[in-house]
């Protein structure tokens, strides 16, 4: 480790802070392997590249990627020697994931249409107060 890379650690409540999550939520994506924090004894310090890799797990989180679809993304940085094949497999799972979300969208549209249309029954027919918009 250069003496850059030591300046440029975090410590868990730094972590939290910046990315405002818990540290048990830190701890889960060490034991999943998601992170690899250095460890001195029970303390763990945070790199540059477990910072970035934070940040695409809570992206992906907020996409409704699996903790595995990450897992495999993020791996494939350091198992294919570069970005370009974690893009590749990045750009596949948000092309499946738009199109559940598409899907579920459609959906609930439908759902909320349906029951508008029930609420719209109900009070024409006296059964509810009128309903404030």
């Amino acid at each position: 480790m250069t003496r850059d890379d030591k300046t440029d650690l975090m410590t868990i409540r730094q972590m939290c802070d910046a990315y405002d999550v818990t540290p048990r939520t830190l701890r889960f994506y060490e034991a999943k392997e998601l992170l690899n924090p250095i460890r001195q004894g029970t303390r763990r310090l945070f790199t540059r590249r477990d910072r970035a890799r934070l940040a695409l797990i809570l992206r992906g989180k907020r996409f409704g990627f699996s903790l595995e679809d990450i897992r495999q993304t993020l791996d494939l940085y350091d198992r294919e020697g570069g970005i370009s094949a974690q893009r590749q497999k990045a750009y596949e799972l948000a092309v499946k994931r738009l199109a559940e979300m598409e899907a579920q969208r459609a959906e609930l549209d439908l759902a909320i249409t349906e029951l508008k249309a029930e609420l719209a029954e109900a009070e024409a027919q006296g059964l509810v107060p009128r309903h404030a918009a």
